[in-house]
């Protein structure tokens, strides 16, 4: 008998994509829960008995301060012990747009220094106003677990704080670990610099990056937006995959989960 691998869902204090998040773990093959974040602040133990555990997007407490920087404050101070525990033990995390933001701001990722520290960041897109469009992204080549079979990917991004940044002496780092795992691309799959085609100006075109361990996705543009055909916004002119192609990155999340 197979195992049952059952997702924790985050939602709750302005997070808003968690229905779309849970649908594309239960499309993957796993048991989606969605779990307000109370829910979890009064019991953060209980999340270890969760197989893998998604922050989606949205906008936490208003974005105020900057995008994500609340909620990393309430993980780190409320969960972080268990959510440490829960990465240690190279359990599957993953963090969209809002939660990319709340884990590198909290500093659970890339934690190239191993003390949860805040290393890098997302700020303002170069453009000063939000962006929603369809984005190709091409790999990165990098450790992360959740990318098999997957070399470009178009999805779409919909944020107005999505500028990766960091030093230059940490994004020597992540290059040279493999921890950059998608890029801002053109049609030819090149990384590029070129707006819109990179949509908010992010250094070395950085779309989503790991941890070491490649069991920690923080991803800026939105898989769980692109898990059937007729969500592209040409499926009545193209011939497209009746299965959209974020659903991918779900589905190997699922697989590393049972392994």
């Amino acid at each position: 008998m197979s195992k049952i691998v059952k997702a924790l869902v985050l939602y709750g204090v302005g997070l808003n994509c968690d229905h779309e998040t849970a649908r594309a773990f239960e499309l993957a093959g796993a048991s989606a829960e969605r779990v307000i974040i109370s829910r979890l602040e009064e019991s953060p133990e209980s999340l270890l008995e969760y197989d893998i555990f998604a922050i989606p997007g949205g906008f936490s407490y208003g974005d105020d301060i900057s995008a994500g920087a609340v909620l990393a404050a309430k993980l780190k101070r409320r969960i972080g012990d268990s959510l440490s525990k829960f990465i240690e033990s190279g359990r599957p995390v993953v963090g969209i747009c809002n939660g990319y933001q709340a884990l590198a701001k909290g500093g659970f990722l890339p934690d190239l220094s191993g003390e949860t520290k805040q290393e890098v960041t997302l700020t303002y897109n170069d453009s000063g106003r939000f962006t929603d469009r369809w984005i190709h992204l091409t790999s990165g080549r990098s450790v992360c677990k959740f990318t098999e079979g997957i070399d470009d990917i178009e999805l779409p991004v919909r944020h107005g704080e999505g500028k990766f940044v960091c030093t230059d002496e940490t994004l020597g780092l992540l290059q040279e670990n493999n921890l950059v795992v998608f890029r801002y691309a053109d049609a030819n799959g090149d990384p590029t610099q070129t707006y819109p085609l990179n949509p908010n100006g992010s250094m070395d075109a950085v779309a989503a990056i790991c941890n070491r361990q490649g069991n920690v996705l923080g991803i800026m543009p939105h898989p769980e937006a692109y898990v059937d055909r007729t969500q592209h916004p040409r499926w009545t002119r193209e011939k497209l995959p009746e299965e959209g192609a974020g659903l991918k990155i779900f589905r190997n999340i699922v697989k590393y989960a049972t392994a």
